[in-house]
C-alpha cells in the first residue's frame, strides 16, 4: 500500500506545485466573478436601446407603441412615418451604429398580430419586452374598439401579477425559483464535466508520457501495473478536490467583498448587495462530491487505459474522443434534465454509469428524485466503476509496455481476455 500511495503523493505534488496550476485555481473563480459583475455593470448602465418605430399606416399605432416604451428602462424609441426611401435610410443608421435597430409596423397590427423588427443584434431581452409592448397596445386597440373606456383598459393593464415561486423538495419547501434552481444545476453540470474531462484528460497525457520516455519500465519493476494506475487515478482526484475547496473559499471572498469591487468598478453598491451564493443543502453536496468522485474514477481509468494503449500524442488524442463523447451526453442533455427532471429520458441518464455523474446530481438538484433511486444510481455507479476498471487494468497492463502502433480492437479483445 506504501508504494500506492508514493504514486499518490508524487501525482498530487507535481501538479500542484506548477505555477499553472495556482494560475487556474486562483483566477478562475476572479474571471468568473467578473464577467458576472461586468454583466450586471451593463445592465445597470449603458444598456439603452435606441430604436424607431416606423408606421406605416395611418392610425397611430406606431405612436401608442412608443408611448408604451416610454416606462422602459432599456429601450428608447421614436415614431416615424413610412415614407419612401425611410427604410434605407434606418438600415443605414443601424449600419453606422447610430441606431440599434427599428420596429415596422402598419394598421393590420391589431387584426394581424404581426410586426416586424430589424436590428445588427437581435438580442432576446429587447425582443422580449417589444412584445409584450406590442401585446399590451393590441390589446388596449381592441378593447377600445369594442367600446371599452380608455382609462379602464390603462386601469386595468397597470397590475401585473407577481408570481411567488416555492419549490417542494423532498417533503420541504424552500424560496428557491426556477431561475435559481436550473442555474445551480447548470452550475453544477458544468463543473463536473470541466473536472471529469480535464483530469482525466491529464491521467491519460500522464501515462502517455510515462510511456513514451520509458520511464514506465523502470516504475513497473517495483510495482503491479494496477498499482501504478491506481495511484495516479487517485492523485489526479486529489489535485480537483483540493481545487474545489480554492474555489470554494475564493467564491465565499468574492462574495464578502462585492461592495468594494462594485465600487472599484463604477457599479451601484446597493445593487451588488443582491448578489448572494445560494443556499446549497448539505445533501446536495454529498451527492456532488459522490458522483464526481464515481465519475472521475470511472472516466479516469478510461482515460489511462487509452493513454496505454496510445504510442503518440496524437494517437490519444483520436482515441480519446469516444470516451469524451460518452461524458458528452448527460451534458448536452441539461436542458432537458432541467426542463422534465422525471422524464423516462432523464431517468435512464441517471441509471446509466456513464451518464450519472453528471445527470444525477442535475436531477437531485431540480428534486424530483427521491433516495431510492438515488441509491440505485449509486450503485449502479459503482457496479459501472468496477467493471470498467478491470477491463481498463488489464488493457492498461498490457498497453503500457507496447509501442509502434494502436492496437486493433481485435487486439484489445485478446488483451482483456489475456
Amino acid at each position: 500500500m506504501h508504494k500506492v500511495w508514493a504514486i499518490i503523493r508524487r501525482e498530487f505534488v507535481e501538479r500542484v506545485r506548477t505555477r499553472w496550476f495556482w494560475v487556474s485555481a486562483i483566477l478562475g473563480p476572479v474571471l468568473f466573478a467578473g464577467i458576472i459583475v461586468y454583466q450586471i455593470v451593463q445592465s445597470l448602465g449603458g444598456g439603452v436601446r435606441n430604436i424607431t418605430v416606423v408606421d406605416g399606416g395611418t392610425l397611430g399605432y406606431g405612436k401608442k407603441v412608443v408611448e408604451a416604451l416610454g416606462a422602459s428602462k432599456t429601450i428608447r424609441a421614436n415614431a416615424v412615418n413610412l415614407v419612401p426611401g425611410v427604410l434605407d435610410s434606418l438600415k443605414r443608421s443601424v449600419e453606422a451604429k447610430q441606431l440599434n435597430g427599428f420596429l415596422i409596423l402598419d394598421d393590420s397590427l391589431p387584426s394581424d398580430g404581426k410586426a416586424e423588427y430589424r436590428a445588427s443584434n437581435l438580442s432576446l431581452q429587447i425582443i422580449d419586452e417589444l412584445q409584450r409592448t406590442l401585446n399590451r397596445v393590441v390589446e388596449k386597440v381592441r378593447l377600445e374598439g369594442k367600446g371599452v373606456n380608455p382609462t379602464v383598459v390603462d386601469w386595468a393593464q397597470a397590475l401585473r401579477v407577481t408570481l411567488a415561486q416555492k419549490k417542494i423538495a423532498r417533503g420541504e419547501i424552500t424560496t428557491e425559483n426556477a431561475g435559481q434552481s436550473f442555474a445551480l444545476a447548470y452550475v453544477m453540470a458544468i463543473l463536473l464535466f470541466m473536472a471529469i474531462l480535464l483530469y482525466g484528460v491529464n491521467v491519460m497525457s500522464s501515462v502517455l508520457e510515462e510511456k513514451t520516455t520509458r520511464i514506465i519500465e523502470v516504475l513497473v519493476s517495483s510495482l503491479r501495473p494496477f498499482q501504478l494506475m491506481l495511484g495516479k487515478v487517485a492523485g489526479a482526484g486529489a489535485v480537483s478536490f483540493f481545487q474545489f475547496v480554492i474555489w470554494g473559499v475564493s467564491a465565499r471572498l468574492l462574495v464578502a467583498l462585492r461592495v468594494p469591487i462594485a465600487r472599484l468598478l463604477g457599479a451601484d453598491p446597493a445593487s451588488a448587495m443582491d448578489i448572494t451564493l445560494p443556499h446549497i443543502p448539505f445533501a446536495t453536496v454529498a451527492v456532488f462530491m459522490a458522483f464526481f468522485l464515481g465519475g472521475f474514477l470511472l472516466y479516469s481509468a478510461m482515460f489511462a487505459a487509452v493513454g496505454a494503449m496510445s504510442s503518440n500524442e496524437q494517437e490519444a488524442r483520436q482515441a480519446q474522443q469516444p470516451v469524451t463523447y460518452l461524458l458528452m451526453i448527460s451534458y448536452l442533455s441539461i436542458i432537458g434534465l432541467t426542463n422534465d427532471p422525471a422524464s423516462t429520458f432523464a431517468r435512464t441518464l441517471s441509471m446509466v454509469p456513464f451518464t450519472s455523474p453528471i445527470a444525477t446530481p442535475v436531477r437531485w438538484t431540480a428534486g424530483s428524485m427521491g433516495m431510492g433511486e438515488l441509491a440505485v444510481s449509486l450503485a449502479m455507479l459503482l457496479i459501472g466503476i468496477v467493471a470498467i476498471t478491470w477491463v481498463a487494468s488489464r488493457i492498461y497492463r498490457v498497453g503500457i509496455l507496447m509501442t509502434g502502433k494502436r492496437p486493433t480492437m481485435k487486439e484489445l479483445v485478446r488483451w482483456v481476455r489475456a
